[in-house]
């Protein structure tokens, strides 16, 4: 029997494509070490983004082209997941405990911005990130009931800085946590800006892998903003299908574009209904509008989601779609979602500043 070579392994690996990086484990970099002893082979990935949805999948599909290599007997697949900070817009300082901070967008109101930004964040957590999740709209606060925590306060131990509100194993926070339910913010920009900087930088974050800003709709003060002074690694922008709402989402696009912080990707929201009486499956609001809008641009579709009653009725009840039925179909397009996003951010490039210590020069 020939012994088996490290080349051989690598090739064998080649012939597994990740579908979320678009590249085999060789080309893409996961592939850590590759151990031979005799004919046991012992394969380490390490992965940029979190991967527990497919993880078991993608070990066994991988193990068996290990083991299909001539003179291997058996194989062993270790995984690691090293999730690292990303590059963002030049000039804008690092924010403690976040590594990357991903924003969602839409451009206009009322295509479910904020249900998929606090499912997106969820699903995040249950492919195995630590999330944080930030509500920018500051006129409108929605995250808190979502979130099932609306008379909720968050600590403060020092008086200045705030600890983050934890449901379902997200950290969030947002100014309806700081006041009542009903009070109106009858604010002015600079004011508004200024409470969303206060919000984000201080709020005590648990070394979150990923913050998730869930911003107001339109390209206003909040959104210019984000782009000037917060460390934004990628946004996200949702849209329906409808050409109304296509030409605000291209808007937001646009915006980021100018402040160069890269679009991850597109998601379809309200994509398609279907009769929970018939089963009849009709595009109320048009259809492939994200698709189109993606490929204009050069953008990834990131995923489509239905118009469905369910989404709404968890939202509003303060358990999200992907925490109230984590196993259902659509909690599973929100973690290919979650899962598409990361590992296109993961494959940016990648930002060590937090790493390096600060030189203070003191005259002594």
């Amino acid at each position: 029997m020939s012994e088996v070579t490290k080349a051989q392994v690598e090739e064998a690996l080649k012939g597994y494509v990740d579908p979320y990086l678009g590249k085999d484990l060789v080309a893409a970099g996961v592939v850590k070490s590759i151990v031979i002893d005799g004919g046991s082979v012992k394969v380490e990935l390490t992965f940029g983004f979190p991967i527990k949805g497919y993880q078991a999948q993608m070990e066994a599909q991988v193990k068996a082209l290990v083991e299909g290599v001539e003179g291997v007997a058996a194989a062993t697949i270790d995984t690691a997941v090293q999730i690292a900070s990303h590059a963002a817009q030049k000039g804008v300082g690092h924010i403690k405990g976040v590594k990357n901070i991903i924003a969602v967008a839409s451009g206009k109101g009322g295509v479910g911005k904020s249900t998929t930004s606090v499912n997106l964040a969820l699903a995040l957590v249950a492919e195995g990130a630590t999330v944080g999740l930030l509500d920018a709209d500051i006129y409108g606060p929605s995250q808190p009931r979502m979130l099932g925590v609306p008379d909720t306060k968050p600590d403060s131990p020092d008086g200045t800085k705030l600890e983050p509100v934890v449901s379902h194993g997200l950290q969030s926070m947002s100014i309806g946590y700081l006041i009542d339910e009903e009070t109106p913010m009858i604010w002015r920009g600079p004011m508004v800006t200024q409470a969303l900087q206060q919000l984000l930088n201080d709020t005590v974050w648990r070394e979150v892998d990923y913050l998730v800003i869930d911003l107001p709709p339109g390209t206003g003060d909040t959104q210019l903003t984000l782009a000037q002074k917060v460390p934004v690694s990628g946004a996200v922008i949702v849209t329906t299908p409808q050409d109304i709402a296509l030409l605000d989402a291209r808007k937001a696009y646009k915006m980021f574009e100018k402040v160069e912080v890269p679009v991850l990707g597109v998601i379809e929201n309200m994509s398609i209904h279907i009769c929970s009486n018939c089963g009849h499956a009709e595009h109320i609001f048009g259809e492939g509008g994200g698709k189109s809008m993606a490929d204009q641009y050069g953008a990834d579709l990131l995923g489509a989601l239905p118009l469905d009653m369910a989404i709404r009725v968890q939202a509003d009840g303060g358990k999200p779609t992907v925490a109230d039925d984590p196993e259902g179909q659509v909690s599973q397009i929100y973690r290919d979602i979650a899962r598409k996003t990361a590992a296109k951010l993961s494959l940016r490039a990648k930002d060590y500043s937090a790493r390096f210590p600060k030189i203070v020069i003191q005259n002594n």
